[in-house]
């Protein structure tokens, strides 16, 4: 698939080569001073580095898109070079077996999103594996299925209307998870199709409705906050 990264050199160096000298990219662009502010937003990994988002983009363009540079960079399992590896990734190459590896090396919600954003939402595979991610008991891998599914009501504009409203079960059935990083991610893909089209919009407010009337915290929160924005739009 088309990526907005710069396409390969055809005289690239070896793959150990080529990973070598990205870590070295990485690690002279390390900010260690920055690692406990980060923290404290979630940002989190022991070895993480630090690095800023804007630095990993510009880092990416300049590598330009090289898949099999990503999935060695994915397998560092540093979240820097992970959201690397998702900008420098080739979408269409990545396989439903890559997928699910990639989720299940998530350890940072920041590597989640960045992973759905610049990889995953670009795959034609990407909507399938939102459902199987949806029914898993792992963190990240539950949350990357509402962070891809609010990516794509944002992205996806040639998907029908009606493929949203058939994930709007999921949406009540992952509500009552009180993990952090889960129910942000659910709030976050209730919010994005309530927000792609009139359609929508009072689908995704009758289902927060719903789930403001359920006794758990989390869903009573995912609602109160859904609606807030969402209501706004009816005026």
């Amino acid at each position: 698939m088309k990526s907005d990264i710069a396409a390969p050199r055809p005289d690239l160096p070896d793959l150990p080569d080529r990973l070598s000298q990205a870590m070295q990219h990485l690690q002279g662009l390390a900010r260690p001073e920055q690692l406990a502010a980060m923290a404290r937003f979630g940002l989190t990994g022991d070895t993480r580095l630090g690095l800023s988002v804007p630095a990993l983009r510009a880092l990416g363009k300049q590598l330009g898109v090289d898949h099999p540079l990503a999935l060695a960079l994915w397998d560092t399992a540093i979240p820097d070079a992970q959201i690397l590896a998702a900008l420098v990734a080739d979408a269409g190459q990545m396989s439903v077996s890559d997928m699910d590896h990639w989720t299940q090396g998530m350890r940072a919600w920041d590597v989640c999103d960045q992973a759905c954003l610049n990889t995953f939402r670009r795959s034609p595979l990407a909507w399938a594996r939102i459902p199987v991610w949806a029914r898993s008991d792992a963190e990240f891998v539950k949350r990357a299925a509402f962070s891809l599914l609010a990516v794509l009501a944002v992205h996806d504009k040639k998907r029908a209307d009606a493929d949203f409203i058939a994930m709007l079960p999921l949406i009540a059935a992952a509500a009552d998870d009180e993990r952090n990083f889960v129910k942000k991610s659910v709030n976050w893909a209730l919010r994005q199709i309530g927000k792609r089209s009139t359609a929508l919009l009072p689908q995704a407010i009758q289902l927060a409705e719903r789930l403001r009337e359920r006794p758990g915290k989390a869903a009573r929160w995912i609602a109160a906050d859904a609606l807030r924005e969402l209501r706004a739009r009816q005026t």
